[in-house]
This record gives structure tokens, C-alpha cells and sequence, in this order.
């Protein structure tokens, strides 16, 4: 980041204090973006404090699944108010059928969250169609939509082992972290699911991706419960259920690629609010004059394990390998740094935050935001609920103001995007479209392949740089919606540039589509705001992760904290 004394100065209404946030020439760059982690304002993890607070009960209401592992089954989360139900179908796949890949027509596993409790038609409906994913159709009942395929690396592994009547290595679980995987988890009224608006309003499940982060955690379960029946369908009186302790070990899988890039550009505002609700929660832990010793002891808890964690995190794609690296000597260094300030003088939090900022790399400065943010949920989980947006109910852009005005506030406060020469090939070397067979976002390169004239509107910058081009060309007096009559072209970039909404974080201050993007920055930051952990790139345009890996069970809740295990106890 910039210099220490370089902070963006914002009241919270909370605390009463004016907070010094990190600046956005700092924060909305996609190196550090792609260099985001999870923290307890991620989504899952909102999620899980939601549902134990609330007094959720789990159980299934139906287990139709023959020894063959094929079959219905059915889960219920019944609430205080509310009933959501898994609809869980598990098929027979051909394994040469069985690929990550978005344009797949077949799973292992389909799911639907429904709406209350289905019966037999309504389950006969849903196996009719939920099997199908996109192709099939469905009712305002139907809030989420998924599928899971096996691991072929740990599925059969793990069921052979059970059924011979011992327990899988923990290694091997660690090695791969899932059984299954999810290829998709559609909602917000995709394929003809239920619209946002339907469930916005619901306690506990009107921030971003709640419903979705859940349908994923039931998910688990029923892969869990599948593993067990597997295991006694093959080794009969002889099998044994996987360990509670190794089960923890296993998440959900998810393979993700380009169609979660365009998200955090086509919807700014909702973004910028994900972004400063993280940053508020890191102004208000270094507003803190003092640390006090149970979360001081706490936060160099919190560093122990994420050392441990970070060792166990290989990956196979050389440019993350190495940052793993620098991450794990990052933290040796904060762990020392961290244990020779005095938590009761100095604004200790404060100083760890700047001090990163100078010493550390990009993961480390953010893997110390997460932790640095672990320790005060009392603090800082109210802005959880705070991540939503409701962008239907936005006050439209507003274009009152002259050419002038609006040429200037380009030239004050987007010089990144200026910057450039787009004339330039390698400044514009990519196109965001939109693939005919599964209209799912790519990513083409513009000087090799055809399909530019199909070119999404996602190259922010360029944009704001080719409407202040033409700004320069009109009368200054001119008004906004006369300059927009005769060049309707520049409506979309007028429209993020006046938007009420967006904030100081509403911008990524990059070339979305130069030579040197990587796109997987774009994922990544998208993901780590759901919670997901141990990034595995495949690809600078794919990636594999994992999703509620050692969190409990939801017959679990009772018995163990919802909100403790992101980052595991290596000796639990």
C-alpha cells in the first residue's frame, strides 16, 4: 500500500468514531483483490452463526438411496419460522461422463432447495427436472439449485476403506479436502428458480449468497451420509462409518471459472459494499487504543494456526506455489513481530496493519487483515448483515450536471483508468463474451480470435477513458443527457460513473482487458468473500477450492462452535 498516513477518513455510525480506512488506490487493485481471504464477514460463515443463533434443527426426512448409491433423499432445516428442504437425487454416472466443466449435461448429484417441505408430486416434479439443471423447469418453490460430482481421487478411496472396516488416512483426506464436489450453485431466479426478492426479506438469510452458502453446508451432510451407505452396501456387517473427527476433514469441493469474473463488475455497487464492510471491520479493530488480553491471546492463537494451516496448502500451479512460500515465511514474521509489541499501549492493531503493509507480500497483508479481524466478532459481525444490497430499489443514476462537471470528475479521480494507452495492442489484447452454448461469461483474445463485435461492456477503464475522450469534444456547458442522446455508446460507463451507490469502492482500478490480466484475480476475490479456502489455480482462468472444510456437521451445532474451525486445530 502507499505511504502509512495515506487512509480514506469514514464515520461508522456504530462506533461513533471516524475511521481511517485503507484508501481505494490501495485496497481496488486486482494483485491485492486476488489476494483476499476469508474472513468471519464471508458468507458461509455468516451463514453458520445465522442458523445455530436461530436454533435450527436438521435431520432427513426421506433416504430412498438403494445399495446401488442411486436414489432420492431428503433433508429438512426447520427454523423458527421457516422450513428449507434438500432434495437430494444421486445417479448412476458413467465416469467417462464426469468433468468440471460447466456445458457437462450429467452429475453424480442434483440438488434443489425447496421451500418449505415437498411432497410425493412435488418431489416427482423435481426429480423430472432437477436431474436436467438448466434444461429443466421450475416453480418459486425451488430457491437453489446444484449439482456435485465424485472426487476420483478420494470418493472410492474412502468407501473402500470403510467397507474393509477401517478408517482412510488423514493425510489422504488433507491431500484433496472433499469427496465431492459442487460444478455449479445456481440461485436469484436462474433457469426459473425463485427471484431474490421472494426470500431478501427472511431473517437471518437476507445477506449475499445465504441460501446458497447453506444449500452447500446440507449438501455436505448428504455426502457424508452417502459415504457411510456406500461403504455398508459394499462391506456389509463389517463396515464402519467414517470417524466424526476425519469427517470434519471433508468439505465441498467446487470448480469455478470465468463465470464468476463479470459478477463484481456488472453489479459495482453490491461489490463496493462486500469491500468497505470488510474494511470497516478492519478500521474499527485499529481504531482500538489497546488489545485486550483475551483477544490479544486469541489473535497470536490465530496466527499459530494459520501457519499450520498455510503448511498444509500445496498446489501444483507454480505462481501460487510460490506465493504459498512467501505466505508461510509471512507469517513466521508477523507471529515474531506480533510477540514484541505491548497489546496494552501504542494502538497495537494499528501498528500491525501498517507494519504488514511495509513488510509483508500481498497475501500476507491480507491474510493478517483476516486475522486481524478473527478475534472481535463482537465488533464487527453486525456488517455481515450489512453486505446486501437491494439493487432493484436503487435510486437511478443521477445525470443532472454538464459535460464539463462530469469531464472533470474523470480527471480527478480516474486517472487509472487514463492512464493506458488503448491504442496500444496489448491494452486491449482481450474481450469479455458470452459463450453460445452454455451463456456462460469467456474470456477471447481480440487479435487472434473472432467474436469481438459480441463484446461485454466490462472494460471499465478503457470505457471511462473512450467517453472522456468525447467529453473533451463537446460543449462543456452541454448537459449530461443531451451529450448521451448523441453518444447513447458511453450510457453504461455515464451510468457507473454517477451512480449514488458505488462509493469509494466501487471501482477495480485496472485494465480488464489487457495482455497482462489475470483473470483469476477476479475469481478468487469473488470466492473468498463466500469463505472459500486452499485456492488450487488450474489455470489463470480456473480454479478448485474448498467450502466448509472442518466446519461441524449440522447435527453438530449443539455440540461444537459454529464459528471456530476456518482455520482447524491442527492437534484436534
Amino acid at each position: 500500500m502507499g505511504a502509512a498516513g495515506d487512509f480514506l477518513a469514514v464515520p461508522d455510525g456504530r462506533t461513533g468514531r471516524t475511521l481511517r480506512l485503507r484508501p481505494p488506490e490501495t485496497v481496488m487493485r486486482l494483485a491485492r483483490l486476488g489476494a483476499f481471504h476469508q474472513t468471519r464477514l464471508s458468507f458461509l460463515r455468516a451463514t453458520l452463526r445465522h442458523v445455530a443463533a436461530a436454533g435450527y434443527r436438521f435431520g432427513y426426512d426421506r433416504w430412498d438411496i438403494g445399495d446401488d448409491g442411486v436414489g432420492t433423499a431428503v433433508y429438512a432445516a426447520r427454523g423458527p419460522e421457516r422450513t428449507y428442504s434438500l432434495v437430494c437425487f444421486a445417479h448412476d454416472l458413467d465416469p467417462a461422463m464426469r468433468t468440471d466443466r460447466v456445458i457437462a449435461e450429467a452429475w453424480d448429484a442434483t440438488y434443489t432447495l425447496y421451500d418449505g417441505i415437498p411432497d410425493d408430486g412435488e418431489i416427482e416434479r423435481l426429480r423430472a427436472n432437477t436431474p436436467k439443471q438448466e434444461a429443466g423447469r421450475y416453480r418459486h418453490t425451488d430457491l437453489i439449485l446444484s449439482r456435485t460430482n465424485k472426487s476420483a481421487r478420494l470418493f472410492d478411496h474412502v468407501v473402500d476403506c470403510l467397507a474393509a472396516g477401517r478408517q482412510p488416512a488423514a493425510a489422504r483426506l488433507d491431500d484433496v479436502g472433499y469427496v465431492m464436489r459442487t460444478t455449479a450453485v445456481y440461485g436469484n431466479g436462474k433457469f426459473g428458480i425463485a427471484d431474490r426478492h421472494r426470500y431478501a426479506g427472511r431473517a437471518g438469510f437476507g445477506g449475499p449468497f445465504r441460501l446458497e452458502m447453506l444449500t452447500v453446508w446440507m449438501i455436505r451432510q448428504f455426502v457424508a451420509d452417502l459415504v457411510d451407505h456406500a461403504a455398508r452396501a459394499g462391506g456389509g456387517a463389517g463396515a464402519v462409518p467414517l470417524d466424526r473427527a476425519l469427517r470434519r476433514r471433508l468439505g465441498i469441493g467446487n470448480s469455478t471459472g470465468l463465470g464468476l469474473g463479470p459478477f463484481i463488475v456488472n453489479h459495482p455497487a453490491l461489490f463496493a459494499r462486500w469491500v468497505e464492510c470488510r474494511e470497516l471491520a478492519l478500521g474499527r479493530v485499529c481504531a482500538q487504543e489497546s488489545a485486550p488480553a483475551a483477544n490479544w491471546s486469541a489473535f497470536r492463537r490465530w496466527i499459530a494456526r494459520a501457519r499450520a494451516d498455510v503448511a498444509t496448502w500445496t498446489v501444483p500451479d507454480p505462481l501460487q506455489a510460490e506465493k504459498v512460500d512467501r505466505l508461510a515465511d509471512d507469517l513466521d514474521r508477523l507471529d515474531a513481530f506480533s510477540a514484541g509489541l505491548d497489546p496494552a499501549s501504542g494502538a497495537p492493531w494499528a501498528e500491525i496493519r501498517d507494519w504488514a503493509a511495509e513488510n509483508l507480500s500481498l497475501e500476507g497483508q491480507e491474510l493478517t487483515v483476516s486475522l486481524l479481524i478473527e478475534p472481535h466478532g463482537d465488533l464487527v459481525d453486525d456488517l455481515a448483515d450489512r453486505m446486501a444490497l437491494a439493487e432493484t430499489e436503487m435510486p437511478p443514476a443521477g445525470l443532472s450536471g454538464n459535460t464539463g462537471d462530469l469531464r472533470g470528475r474523470i480527471e480527478d479521480g480516474f486517472g487509472w483508468a487514463l492512464a493506458p494507452d488503448y491504442a496500444v495492442a496489448d491494452a486491449q489484447a482481450r474481450f469479455w463474451y458470452v459463450s453460445a452454448n452454455k451463456l456462460e461469461p469467456r474470456l477471447g483474445e481480440r487479435w487472434e480470435e473472432a467474436g469481438a463485435d459480441l463484446e461485454l461492456p466490462l472494460a471499465t477503464g478503457r470505457d471511462i477513458a473512450a467517453c472522456h475522450a468525447d467529453l473533451c469534444e463537446a460543449a462543456q456547458d452541454e448537459q449530461l443527457a443531451d451529450f448521451l442522446l448523441r453518444r447513447p455508446e458511453h450510457r453504461h460507463t455515464v451510468r457507473r460513473l454517477c451512480d449514488p451507490e458505488l462509493g469509494p469502492y466501487g471501482q477495480i482500478r485496472d485494465n480488464l482487458v489487457g495482455a497482462d490480466l489475470l483473470p483469476l484475480n477476479l475469481l478468487r476475490c469473488k470466492l473468498a468473500f463466500f469463505g472459500a479456502t486452499h485456492f488450487d489455480p488450474k489455470s489463470d482462468r480456473w480454479l478448485r477450492i474448498n467450502m466448509f472444510c472442518h466446519a461441524p456437521y449440522p447435527d453438530e451445532l449443539d455440540s461444537l462452535p459454529p464459528d471456530d474451525w476456518i482455520l482447524p486445530r491442527r492437534d484436534a
